[in-house]
């Protein structure tokens, strides 16, 4: 049985001032995609430049990872930064720019 690899994450810009909770199931290309986009306006990653990754978590279902991301835009931008923090106190950018 083949696995599969979903991801739910949490972007915020350079300065750190806005986050943003998507899914994939290919991290590193919509990383790419997030930056390509970084000044454009009709999308909210674009217009906010929001392309670090700052926190990620693996799925095997799909469903299970809709579900998480679905639970974490639900959350208050505090509870978003204790799970970060919780995994990476410093907030450090986790992968180098695409």
């Amino acid at each position: 049985m083949k696995r599969h690899n979903y991801f739910v994450y949490i972007t915020t810009n350079p300065g750190k001032t806005v986050l943003y909770v998507g899914m994939t199931n290919d991290l590193v290309y919509r990383l790419e995609q997030h930056k390509e986009n970084r000044g454009k306006p009709e999308a909210f990653v674009g217009r906010y430049f929001c392309y670090k990754l700052l926190y990620y978590e693996r799925y095997t279902y799909v469903q299970h990872a809709i579900d998480r991301e679905k639970e974490l835009k639900s959350w208050s931008r505090e509870k978003k930064m204790d799970l970060i923090k919780n995994e990476n106190p410093y907030l450090r950018f986790l992968m180098a720019d695409p």
